[in-house]
């Protein structure tokens, strides 16, 4: 059976530390890394800092993902205070939004702008495609809620498509969430059988 190893934190790159979303992804990371698992970002700043700052305080690793743009101004791009364990650099914007899916084994997505929307609708559109091995999601904050339910309401959204995230609004219940997730893979709960995870 896979095994979850490594979780992508996906959020507002321009969050600060007095942010919520900083502060949570903070936390999550470090509760996440004293539990062995790898901390998956963007090499950036805001809540991929955050993430790799949460990973370090509690002896864990964090893995950061990047690419240096010539031509792309409104790019966050690396930040050399995301001091990361290991740095892959890539090509361009989409091979970077790939590779965060690929590495990953779960995702959490934090509050953010139009970057975070892409990688949750590439993330989301995946669990669907590969129902049964694929990668889950969890959503931090209350304000998700609201956010699917606009989908549910005015979008066709299938009924497997809402069985592969959690809404969360504690730290704490990231891990919760993992394990429930891991639990089911365990169990082959879904439709497919597949020695791994998609992609």
């Amino acid at each position: 059976m896979p095994r979850i190893e490594k979780v992508t934190f996906l959020g507002y790159a321009d969050a600060k530390e007095a942010d919520d979303p900083f502060k949570a992804a903070f936390e999550i990371a470090r509760l996440c890394a004293q539990k062995g698992y790898t901390i998956v970002n963007g090499g950036g700043p805001g809540v991929m800092k955050a993430s790799t700052l949460g990973a370090k305080s509690a002896g864990g690793k964090a893995i950061g993902i990047t690419f240096f743009p010539k031509d792309i101004p409104m790019f966050e791009g690396r930040d050399e205070t995301n001091t990361v364990d290991e740095l892959i650099v890539v090509d361009n914007y989409l091979e970077r939004t790939l590779k965060l899916l690929q590495i990953g084994h779960v995702f959490i997505i934090f509050n953010g702008g139009t970057g975070t929307i892409s990688e949750f609708g590439m993330a989301w559109g995946l669990a669907r495609l590969y129902f049964g091995h694929h990668k889950p999601l969890i959503l931090y904050g209350d304000f998700w809620q609201e956010i699917i339910f606009a989908f549910t309401r005015g979008m066709y959204i299938r009924p497997e498509e809402r069985q592969v995230f959690k809404i969360i609004n504690k730290p704490q219940d990231a891990l919760v969430a993992i394990e429930e997730f891991q639990t089911k893979i365990d169990q082959l709960a879904h439709n497919h059988q597949s020695p791994g995870f998609s992609i």
